[in-house]
C-alpha cells in the first residue's frame, strides 16, 4: 500500500474512532503567532493565562512591541520560560511592525503556502512549526504543523522514514494528506498521540490502526502478543 493510500486509510480510521472535526479560526493570525511561541514547552492552560496576561497588561500589539523585555517577561510569567519567549515575541512584533504592515496579517491567506510561510519564517524566533500554526489555525490554509505527537505518530506509521527531521515532515506530509483534510488530519494525529500512541508505553492493544503499523506489529511480536 502506498503512503498516500495509507493516510487515506488512517485518516478514515481515526475519524471513526474520535469522530470529525471541522476547521474553526483560533483568533488572528497575531494572535495565533503569539499564542504559538507562548505554548512551547508549557500546557495550554499555562499558556493561555499568559497570553490573556499579556492582553490585559498591554492591550494593543503596537504597545506589545513597544514595551520592554521586563514587562513583557513579567505579563507572561505563567506560561514559563518567560525571558526566551519574551525575547521572542518583541523580537517578532518589532519586525512585522518595522515591515510597515501593520498587525493584520490576513493579507498572508491572498499569497501562496510556500509564500506565506517563508514570510513569516523570516522573523525572529519563528520556525516551521510556528509559522504552520499561524497559517493552519489563524487563516485556514493547509499548512501542517508536526509538533511531537504529530512526528511520532507519523513516524511509527512508516509515513517518514527515520532520516526525516520534523521540519522535513511539515512538507513531506502536506505532499500526502489532501488539502480538504490536512486540518482533521493533524487533530486526530495529536488526539491519537495523546490517548494510545504515546511516547512511552504505547497502548497498541487498543490502537485502530494497529493491523497496518509496523512498529505495533513489533511491539506484539516482542511481548508475545498476537496483532493484527
Amino acid at each position: 500500500m502506498n503512503r498516500k493510500k495509507s493516510i487515506e486509510r488512517i485518516h478514515r480510521l481515526l475519524v471513526k474512532e474520535y469522530g470529525r472535526c471541522e476547521w474553526r479560526r483560533r483568533g488572528e493570525p497575531i494572535s495565533v503567532l503569539v499564542q504559538t511561541i507562548l505554548s512551547q514547552n508549557t500546557s495550554d492552560t499555562n499558556s493561555g493565562r499568559a497570553f490573556d496576561s499579556l492582553r490585559d497588561a498591554l492591550g494593543s500589539w503596537d504597545k506589545v512591541a513597544g514595551a520592554s523585555m521586563r514587562r513583557i517577561e513579567s505579563a507572561i510569567r505563567s506560561g514559563g520560560l518567560g525571558e526566551v519567549k519574551a525575547k521572542y515575541i518583541k523580537q517578532a512584533l518589532g519586525e512585522i511592525r518595522r515591515r510597515g504592515c501593520g498587525f493584520d496579517l490576513d493579507f498572508l491567506g491572498q499569497i501562496s503556502l510556500d509564500e506565506a510561510r517563508d514570510w513569516l519564517m523570516a522573523l525572529p524566533g519563528v520556525g516551521m512549526k510556528t509559522a504552520s500554526c499561524v497559517l493552519l489555525f489563524g487563516l485556514g490554509m493547509p499548512a501542517l504543523p508536526v509538533d511531537t505527537h504529530v512526528f511520532r505518530v507519523a513516524r511509527r506509521l512508516g509515513l517518514l522514514n527515520s532520516k526525516v527531521n520534523a521540519e522535513q515532515a511539515h512538507r513531506l506530509l502536506e505532499k500526502l494528506v489532501p488539502v480538504e483534510q490536512v486540518y482533521e488530519f493533524h487533530i486526530l494525529l495529536i488526539e491519537h498521540g495523546r490517548k494510545v500512541c504515546k511516547a512511552r508505553n504505547p497502548l497498541c492493544g487498543r490502537c485502530v490502526l494497529c493491523s497496518s503499523c509496523p512498529s505495533c506489529v513489533r511491539v506484539g511480536e516482542q511481548s508475545g502478543l498476537r496483532v493484527g
